[in-house]
């Protein structure tokens, strides 16, 4: 089993920015590609960025490409969202997961493990 616990959400002004972590505990956390998702009210969890195991690869939804950077710190078993020049469409709850490989990153069924969420709230 692997335990993701997220923080780091909050309210923000569009244009602003958060940085949201996930620490992972149970399992050998350099085993597991990590993932960001979100899901708004009404809508169904999507896609935001995913790193592999060793962090070489990188990955991220069109719509956060240049504003978001995911990036891992293995040795603190963490994981981060930089989040930039935040919208109102960014408005979400934000969950990590872990999966066993980079296989398929972008997709929520493919994932073993998920956190509780964070919420992300960016007022215009």
């Amino acid at each position: 089993q692997v335990q993701l616990v997220e923080s780091g959400g909050g309210l923000v002004q569009a244009g602003g920015s958060l940085r949201l972590s996930c620490a992972a505990s149970g399992r050998t956390f350099s085993n597991y590609a990590m993932g960001w998702f979100r899901q708004a009210p009404g809508q169904e969890r999507e896609f935001v960025a995913a790193m592999s195991r060793s962090g070489r690869s990188t990955y991220y939804a069109d719509s956060v490409k240049g504003r978001f950077t995911i990036s891992r710190d293995n040795a603190k078993n963490t994981v981060y969202l930089q989040m930039n020049n935040l919208k109102p469409e960014d408005t979400a709850v934000y969950y990590c997961a872990a999966k066993e490989t980079r296989v398929g990153v972008t997709t929520p069924t493919l994932y073993d493990y998920w956190g509780q969420g964070t919420q992300v709230t960016v007022s215009s």
